[in-house]
Order: structure tokens, then C-alpha cells, then sequence
């Protein structure tokens, strides 16, 4: 990890990128139900939000090598989950 403003511009990134699949997914796939449409960008939201507060008010006591590689760890998990939610559109 080079900085927390480089781990931050990365998460954004991967979040705008993934919110523009699920709305794309929505408007070009097979009648998707609006419903977990609204669900998955709401949770791409959330997940946003949470980490980037992760990473700016981190857990006092902890290393700061494992904290991150923690959070990071977290936010590849979570964001092939959102990931898997888009394909089954």
C-alpha cells in the first residue's frame, strides 16, 4: 500500500465502475427485476461508503500492515460478490 489517497482513488474507481455495470446490466439484459436492480446499487453504495471510512479512521491497536491488508482482503471478497450479482442479471 503506497498511501491512503491511492487506496481510496482505487476503491472509487472499482465502485463507479461496478455501479455503470449494474445499471447497464439493468438497461440492456432480459427484464431484470427492479427491485434487486435498486438492491445491488444500493448495496454498491454501502460498501463505498464503508470502506472508505475504514480507511480513514482506522482501529487503534492494530498494525497498520494487517489492518489494510484486511481491509483490502474484505474489499475483493465483497466486490466479486457484486461482481457475481451483475452476471446473474
Amino acid at each position: 500500500m503506497a498511501n491512503k489517497r491511492n487506496l481510496k482513488r482505487t476503491i472509487n474507481y472499482i465502485c463507479s465502475d461496478l455501479f455503470a455495470e449494474a445499471v447497464a446490466a439493468s438497461l440492456y439484459g432480459e427484464k431484470p427485476n427492479k427491485d434487486n436492480i435498486d438492491a445491488l446499487l444500493t448495496s454498491i453504495i454501502i460498501i463505498h461508503n464503508d470502506f472508505i471510512s475504514r480507511i480513514s479512521h482506522p482501529e487503534p491497536g492494530m498494525e497498520t500492515k494487517t489492518y489494510y491488508k484486511a481491509i483490502i482482503d474484505d474489499f475483493n471478497k465483497q466486490a466479486s460478490e457484486i461482481v457475481d450479482q451483475i452476471q446473474n442479471i
